[in-house]
């Protein structure tokens, strides 16, 4: 099923280089399926699942900045600056779901289908494909509000940003939910049991918590990402367990134990993910570890950007810089663990 096919793209085209093509393939009118000048939004009526997306980006006219975004303020590409006559190609691929950002629905459900929006300080597009994309390498994501597609500006999950990182033949489902725990994503029809029989072989499931678990003993808290871990691998899939990044919260020059996740029962929850990487044979992320370092070499004053300090007195949701460095961290680890996803990354 193709959609607008004002020039053949081809659907394999590797997202990680922007491949220049003569300014003659392009064209002034937007797709039919688009509308607006800046931004430039599109829709399609499409089914839930994985599609590849290819765009041209730029004007035969004009200089252009374009970026990409999908579904619920999901990034998938940073701006692109073109001069007037250049115009490049890229295809990315994304995932569609309804609802389109948290599953449980906070913040509303979204639009049916595949919306993206194209952004940036002078945004242009010329011929705009969409094709069910034939089975990527799915990098699921398990967590909270620090990692879930946020409806709402500036409250950004690192999750949000994952995607700038990945090029196509990959794909990230983002099932991030505001407010979980261990137990309550386990618990929700709309959270994992909805995830589970989607994950085929060798896809990924990045697994993270600790924000909601204030209460959790270590016991329990364990139990929980067991029962998450077994039921990824009884898809098939390759379980990973990630570290909550650290919340914002000095003492001097030092964080504190609340931000590095000693809940309020004294449980030291990255250390028992730790651990259990260690006995099950889990490969672990140690976000809490990489985002500590981070927030520290900044400082109590600079570290404001990265959460929502300056905007809502918050310093455990991050901004659009804030998920965008954790998304970074979180390759980071991708890169060290060798995982299959890191074939995939731009």
């Amino acid at each position: 099923m193709f959609f607008n096919r004002l020039a053949i793209l081809a659907a394999g085209t590797a997202a990680a280089a922007l491949v220049p093509i003569p300014a003659v393939a392009a064209t002034t009118a937007l797709p039919p399926q688009c509308s607006g000048a800046a931004p430039i939004r599109c829709s399609f009526p499409l089914a839930p699942g994985n599609y590849d997306v290819s765009v041209e980006l730029g004007s035969t006219t004009k200089a252009a900045s374009t970026s990409m975004s999908v579904e619920a303020r999901r990034q998938v590409l940073n701006a692109v600056s073109t001069t007037a006559g250049q115009v490049v190609r890229t295809t990315a691929t994304v995932n569609v779901r309804n609802p389109e950002g948290q599953p449980t629905g906070q913040g509303g459900n979204g639009t049916p289908g595949l919306q993206i929006t194209f952004s940036g300080t002078a945004p242009a597009i010329g011929s705009l494909t969409v094709t069910p994309a034939r089975s990527p390498l799915v990098t699921y994501l398990a967590g909270d509000s620090t990692v879930c597609d946020q409806p709402t500006a500036p409250y950004t999950g690192w999750g949000q940003y994952l995607p700038t990182r990945v090029r196509d033949g990959a794909v990230v489902a983002n099932y991030g939910d505001s407010g979980e725990s261990s137990g309550s994503f386990l618990s929700n029809r709309a959270l994992f049991p909805a995830m589970k029989p989607l994950i085929k072989s060798k896809d990924l499931v990045l697994i993270q918590f600790g924000h909601n678990d204030k209460t959790t003993n270590a016991t329990t808290f364990r139990d929980n990402l067991t029962k998450l871990v077994n039921g990824v691998r009884e898809r098939g899939g390759v379980p990973v367990l990630v570290t909550p990044p650290v919340r914002r919260q000095f003492n001097g020059t030092k964080l504190t134990p609340t931000a590095l996740h000693v809940n309020g029962v004294g449980v030291d929850l990255p250390a028992v993910m730790r651990a259990l990487g260690r006995s099950a044979n889990v490969p672990v992320i140690d976000l809490t570890a990489k985002s500590k370092a981070l927030v520290e070499s900044m400082g109590p004053t600079a570290s404001q950007q990265l959460y929502l300090t300056r905007e809502a007195g918050d310093n455990t949701h991050f901004s659009a810089q804030g998920g965008a460095e954790m998304a970074n961290l979180v390759v980071q680890g991708v890169r060290e663990l060798d995982l299959s996803l890191a074939g995939y990354l731009r």
